[in-house]
């Protein structure tokens, strides 16, 4: 469905030495510094897929994104989705993919949403029939009834953002690119979003690329990341693939019977560990301890708590996807050996 090779995108930059004399000389005779953007990334996407496409900040994905809808061009590489080049079939491309912009709206401010989908329904000239039916399946996944003849200046962020969902899949695309979908709603409309994404998905067989800050949405809905930073690929494969090579920190959660216990343990020096693998934290009887499990192993770890203290209650959690790839970006995981 989607194949992207070796795609790279370097853009000018201006450097211009202090004042006027600076000025001037930017004027005649520029020196420009070529920043790489995106630095020759490949990956293939097959049809039916929930990618989720993450990194930090200023690291490409929205270059790469620009590039994969049409609005860029590549500076070299190709990439090739549902067999056109989006750069070179722009019209026919269009029709097959649905954009959705979490921070912009493709609606129109002072027009009710019924007329918005009115409009949107002749710029990508879908018939009557087609249109009645798709309406009915975006008004039970998204639930659109209630809003649908509100003006969209009027809609709360949920509803414009299940709103603007529907307009990018009125045209049934058959790629569906999101960018933070679900940026500043709440917890019950953020697992509205989700659980709509998942249905279109399975339903429909639409391929997804989802780009998002907010890892809950990545563990609840791709089973597959690609990661990138500075312009490269530094990740691609599963979740669990991730979690099990990358996911050694451990939190043993306890709860003590006598706070003045919390003096008799001292991980670092009985397992001469440093304070990257071992970290010790307590709020009164709670006491926390995130550790590195190639270093300290789970039943060391165990057997030496309860050898020291009387605890009520205990817990053990694996690392989180959120922890891994905060890891990963801060390179506490080595980018090389993934």
């Amino acid at each position: 469905m989607i194949y992207v090779n070796d795609l790279k995108k370097e853009f000018k930059k201006a450097i211009k030495e202090p004042g006027l004399k600076g000025s001037i000389k930017a004027l005649f005779k520029p020196n420009n510094e070529i920043i790489k953007a995106v630095d020759g990334i490949t990956f293939h996407v097959p049809k039916g897929e929930i990618l989720g496409f993450i990194g930090p900040n200023g690291a490409g994905k929205s270059t790469v994104i620009k590039m994969l809808t049409g609005i860029l061009t590549p500076t070299s590489g190709t990439c090739t989705i549902n067999g056109y080049v989006p750069q070179k079939d722009r019209q026919k491309y269009v029709k097959e993919i649905g954009v959705v912009f979490g921070q912009r709206t493709q609606l129109w401010w002072d027009l009710a949403l019924r007329e918005t989908y009115s409009v949107l329904k002749e710029i990508y000239d879908v018939p009557d029939k087609e249109f009645k039916q798709r309406m009915a399946f975006l008004n039970e996944v998204l639930e659109l009834d209630s809003f649908i003849t509100s003006p969209v200046r009027t809609l709360s962020l949920g509803q414009r953002m299940r709103a603007d969902i529907a307009a990018s899949l009125l045209h049934n695309p058959k790629v569906l690119f999101l960018d933070e979908p679900t940026i500043g709603l709440d917890v019950v409309v953020k697992d509205n979003i989700r659980n709509a994404i998942q249905k279109i998905n399975a339903e429909e067989g639409t391929t997804v690329i989802l780009t998002t800050h907010d890892l809950s949405d990545i563990e609840l809905l791709c089973n597959r990341i690609v990661m990138i930073d500075k312009g490269k690929k530094v990740f691609d494969g599963q979740i669990n693939e991730l979690k099990h090579e990358f996911g050694q920190m451990r939190d043993l959660q306890f709860e003590l019977v006598d706070i003045n216990n919390v003096a008799k343990l001292d991980y670092c020096e009985h397992f001469n560990a440093t304070a990257d693998d071992l970290q010790l934290s307590n709020e009164g009887v709670m006491v926390s301890v995130r550790f590195n499990s190639d270093v300290v192993s789970v039943e060391d770890m165990l057997s030496y708590t309860l050898s020291k203290v009387h605890v009520k209650d205990i817990n053990l959690k694996d690392a989180d996807i959120e922890e891994i790839i905060r890891r990963m970006y801060r390179q506490e995981v080595s980018i090389d050996e993934v």
